[in-house]
């Protein structure tokens, strides 16, 4: 008990990228992002924008990562020649603007990347006059539109997979459970946008101060309400890098029963692997892409570059798969708006996924569940759009 509620507390003092991410508000990029005209039988200059220069490690990781990715992508092409430029933008907004204009001025005709969201929105703003649409790596949807999509996985996804399937399962009443910060507002709203259209009746929603003695005092009120709403689910907005694991191991000892009460997250429960061995996240529901080309890409990149990909780097090779795909077809606009949100998506490493008219993105994700220490599918990712999960 204790050496569990230790490790909570520890976790609950970390910040997460996805959430930190989810933070940045930008301004929407001007211009419609129509695109370019393609000659389909040359070779196709594509940018790649990524976090190199920051001084920080971590960015410097993230960056090598997204450059394996990418080209593990174009090796892979077939029919398609495509010269991947990589420019660094040192996680800066102003660097990315810059490099995204050059990358232009020397013939990209599309752009991967940033992955910061005030970057990203940056490198938009700054060739939308130019027509060249932008596929960044964030999941912060305020950016999303114009010129600029986000290829990130976004809480509105998963909120939506996860309220289909509960339904599906007879939930009909949910409790959303979020901490006090905007991140976990905007996932609130997500969750509650899901219920409505899946059919679900929220019993209810109660927040928490984010901080570990914040948590310690909300959670019997929460847990009474949660009992006295008549909620059979619980959906929280916390990860395990923050008050998850600490909120999931009080409610269980405030007396909800995972038999009676389901409890389900916006974020993955199973990162880092240690987590899935805590004891209140048994039982739990969370969205996760397909696990069987997730671990097909895992393994590749592995052989090819002797180690991990960083967790988003399936994002670049996504990008790239898409740019062939549409560049296969022949069709001289593949790299305008029009054909990028082409409805029936494209496949990538994690799984189908689609770009939407207004800039977010929808993928097709698998349910999980956390049983006895372990991982288990318990509804499997859709391989195409319109069959179950979407």
């Amino acid at each position: 008990m204790i050496s569990v509620l230790g490790a909570a507390r520890k976790a609950l003092a970390r910040v997460t990228l996805f959430l930190s991410a989810m933070v940045l508000v930008a301004c929407q990029p001007a211009g419609l992002g129509g695109g370019p005209s393609i000659n389909t039988s040359g070779t196709i200059p594509v940018a790649l924008l990524v976090p190199q220069g920051s001084g920080n490690g971590g960015d410097a990781v993230l960056a090598s990562s997204l450059v394996n990715a990418a080209r593990l992508a174009v090796a892979d092409l077939e029919g398609v020649e495509i010269d991947l430029r990589v420019y660094d933008t040192a996680g800066q907004p102003g660097q990315a603007a810059s490099v995204a204009s050059q990358a232009v001025a020397e013939g990209a005709k599309i752009i991967l990347g940033p992955v910061y969201a005030e970057s990203a929105n940056a490198a938009g703003n700054a060739v939308a006059s130019q027509g060249i649409n932008v596929l960044s790596f964030s999941n912060n949807t305020a950016i999303a539109g114009g010129n600029v999509f986000v290829m990130g996985p976004t809480f509105q996804n998963t909120a939506d997979r996860l309220a289909q399937y509960a339904a599906r399962q007879g939930r009909r009443n949910i409790m959303i459970v979020y901490g006090q910060d905007a991140a976990e507002e905007l996932g609130r709203d997500a969750i509650s946008r899901a219920a409505s259209r899946a059919g679900l009746s929220v019993a209810g929603s109660s927040s928490f101060e984010l901080s570990q003695q914040g948590v310690i005092n909300a959670v019997p009120g929460i847990a009474s309400q949660i009992k006295s709403s008549g909620a059979d689910a619980v959906f929280f907005t916390s990860g395990t890098a923050g008050a998850l694991p600490i909120l999931t191991q009080l409610m269980r000892e405030n007396g909800l029963d995972s038999a009676t009460t389901q409890f389900m997250g916006l974020q993955r429960w199973d990162i880092p692997t240690s987590a899935i061995s805590l004891s209140g996240l048994q039982g739990g529901w969370f969205a996760v892409p397909d696990p069987g080309l997730n671990a097909s890409f895992q393994s590749r990149y592995a052989a090819a570059y002797g180690g991990a990909p960083h967790p988003i780097a399936g994002l670049a090779y996504d990008g790239i798969a898409a740019i062939g795909a549409l560049v296969k077809s022949g069709n001289s606009d593949a790299l305008t708006r029009g054909a990028l949100t082409q409805s029936s998506g494209f496949v990538g490493v994690n799984g189908v996924f689609r770009l939407l008219p207004d800039g977010t993105n929808e993928r097709g994700l698998a349910v999980a569940q956390i049983q006895n220490n372990q991982v288990n599918v318990i509804d499997p990712a859709p391989r195409s759009f319109g069959g179950i999960g979407f």
